[in-house]
């Protein structure tokens, strides 16, 4: 049973993620040989204030992207 999780910085609508699993789902299914109902799709929302990237957060960028 393939097993795929997806990590994401929190802030996209429920309809992008939903289209994200389909794809996915979409494209396991092309690669790997094994039945629809045996694909596992798992995704985790992050704060984007607990995510980093050196030391700066996604929410401190997004600040500064705003201010810009």
């Amino acid at each position: 049973m393939p097993l795929v999780e997806v990590t994401l910085a929190a802030g996209r609508s429920d309809d992008q993620i939903r289209t994200m699993i389909h794809e996915v789902h979409e494209a396991v299914l092309r690669t790997v040989n094994t039945q629809p109902e045996h694909i596992r799709v798992i995704v985790r929302e992050v704060p984007r204030t607990h995510w980093a990237t050196g030391d700066t957060t996604i929410a401190e960028m997004d600040r500064k992207k705003g201010s810009a």
